[in-house]
Parts: structure tokens; sequence; C-alpha cells
């Protein structure tokens, strides 16, 4: 949806004997927030970012986030719907996505962006072009949000044939991210 929303998604139907395990699909929105040991999230991408968070109490997220996605506090949401589900420390994995030396950006829209995240999340295209630095603009927000960060995969999706690029190719195909817990269901 490139914005902010972020949906709480509770039980999925369990396992009870002769239970299907159908994918139930949840309105749109650009994050999914889940306590639920029977629940998987997944997101779509191209170039915007994938993140997965995650908590030591079992509350985990998926988030889809685009530069209108990063500008609105989607990060930040997620993270607060996950702490009012009792996540106390929050990590965070960064999936593959853009990077600045292929997303050329507009000077107001880049302006927009530094002035929510600071100027960190400036660079340039490799022609010199203004651009934005989207992993340095979810570091900020991991930082902003207090989200503790670790491995993810750092590759841009335009400069790599191993990742569906709208951008670098016009792909219409995605990554998907899929998040769970790893708590046992009862």
């Amino acid at each position: 949806m490139h914005g902010a929303e972020v949906l709480i998604i509770h039980e999925t139907g369990g396992a009870a004997a002769g239970d299907d395990h159908r994918v139930r699909p949840v309105p749109d929105g650009d994050g999914m927030v889940s306590a639920s040991p029977s629940a998987g999230l997944a997101i779509l991408t191209a170039d915007c970012a994938s993140i997965a968070l995650g908590s030591e109490e079992g509350v985990f997220a998926a988030v889809h986030a685009g530069w209108r996605g990063l500008l609105g506090g989607v990060i930040e949401v997620a993270t607060a719907a996950m702490r009012d589900l009792g996540a106390t420390a929050v990590h965070g994995a960064l999936g593959p996505t853009i990077h600045a030396e292929c997303y050329e950006f507009s000077e107001d829209d880049l302006a927009s962006v530094a002035a929510r995240y600071g100027d960190g999340i400036r660079s340039v295209t490799s022609g010199g072009r203004p651009a934005l630095d989207v992993p340095a603009a979810v570091a900020a927000a991991f930082d902003g949000a207090s989200v503790c960060p670790v491995a993810g995969i750092d590759v841009c999706t335009c400069c790599s044939d191993r990742y569906f690029s709208y951008r670098g190719g016009r792909d219409d195909g995605r990554q998907a991210l899929v998040v769970w817990s790893m708590e046992e269901s009862p």
C-alpha cells in the first residue's frame, strides 16, 4: 500500500483436528504484527525494504517499507504495536532492497525523508544524481524506535540478478518475506 498501516493478526484458526491450515488473506496494509504461534506473516516487495521484527516474548512482525511508508513511520508503528502486545527488546533485520546507487530521488521528496531521519539518508546514484539510501533510512528508523539491528541481507535488488526489481527491470515478480514465531502452539 506504500503507507504506514499496520495490522494486528490474532489467531489464524489453530491446529484443531481436520484444520486444513489454509492461508487467510488480511486487509491491505504495509505491516503485520502477531503474538500468535499459529500465525505466519508474509509481505511482498520488489525494491522496497522488507523487514523482519521479533522479540524474545514471541511477538513478531513483517513490514513492507517503501519511502512513503518510511516517511509515515511504518517501522515505528509496527514496533509500537509489538510493544503493545508485550514485546520488550525488539530485534530487526532488513531484507534485500534497492540501494542508493540505483535509486534516483527527487530533491523535494529527499528533503521530506531527511527531515524525519536526518541527512544520513541522502546519497547519490552511480551517475551522481540525488538518491535515497533506503538501508540508512531503515537504520535511522530502527534507532528511533529502539530496534536492535541483526544481520539481514545486504544486497541491492536493482543490481543483483537474483532478486526482482521494478526499477531495474520493470519486473512484476516479488520477493516474499515470511516471519513466524518459534514458540510451540498450545
